[in-house]
């Protein structure tokens, strides 16, 4: 599984860089394009890191930081929807792949934060 969420969240990346590129270039969408790229990257080396963490608190920690990349691509991702409706169906996809990996970290943070009590209990 972790495997599995590492290569997503490269996609993820890959997939809004393809996307950025096809975006027009100008002063006003670079700021846009920028920000998406910067996001949707950090998702996944947030992500890797993660799996390096120090501890259970670092875990989680990371994984936050990762939930908030995702929610940012997502509000760059509705920016675009809006101000370039021609490109709507890709978008929907990005946001669609974006939202199944915000609801992993969660349920993932959940779950650690779950096993970490459980911990303290015994």
């Amino acid at each position: 599984m972790k495997n599995q969420i590492i290569n997503r969240t490269k996609v993820f990346a890959l997939n809004c860089w393809k996307f950025c590129f096809k975006i027009p270039k100008s002063r006003e969408y670079n700021a846009y394009v920028n920000q998406l790229i910067r996001s949707s990257s950090s998702v996944g080396a947030n992500y890797r890191a993660s799996q390096r963490a120090k501890s259970t608190a670092d875990f989680i920690n990371i994984l936050k930081i990762v939930e908030e990349e995702i929610d940012e691509s997502i509000y760059w991702l509705e920016i675009f929807e809006e101000i370039l409706p021609e490109y709507k169906e890709e978008v929907e996809i990005l946001k669609k792949e974006a939202s199944e990996l915000l609801a992993i970290m969660v349920s993932s943070i959940n779950t650690t934060k779950r096993n970490q009590l459980k911990q303290k209990v015994k």
